[in-house]
């Protein structure tokens, strides 16, 4: 889907399939996504543009989100960030952990609740 908004938002999460599918919710809402896996494409993609939020999830790579994102803003002073901490309710997340018996603490959120928070993120002043 082409973006409605003028909206740009950087995503940085190592998880491939959590990184897809955050990727796809937020394009689908209408923002202009660009994923990163890792900080050096990250910082690749700062090169090309400055987006309005960075969203990253608690860990990168080896190192905290925390520190990735303080270093992401010395490339883009000012930006928004958002810690994505939790899971998507999706099935191609949740299907992975059920055939592996694995319980998730606490409850993913949903696609709605996660394009909400963006909202509530970019209306806050910079």
């Amino acid at each position: 889907m082409a973006a409605v908004t003028d909206t740009a938002i950087l995503l940085l999460v190592s998880a491939p399939i959590l990184r897809s599918v955050v990727k796809e919710t937020l394009e689908h809402a209408g923002y202009s996504v660009f994923a990163a896996g890792d900080l050096g494409t990250a910082v690749d993609k700062l090169k090309e543009s400055k987006p309005d939020l960075l969203m990253i999830s608690p860990y990168v790579e080896d190192m905290s989100g925390y520190d990735a994102a303080t270093y992401l803003r010395t490339k883009c002073p000012g930006v928004r960030v958002l810690v994505l901490s939790g899971l998507m309710d999706d099935d191609r997340i949740q299907n992975r952990l059920t055939i592996q018996g694995f319980e998730v603490f606490p409850t993913p959120f949903t696609a709605a609740e996660l394009v909400e928070k963006v909202k509530a993120v970019l209306q806050k002043a910079g």
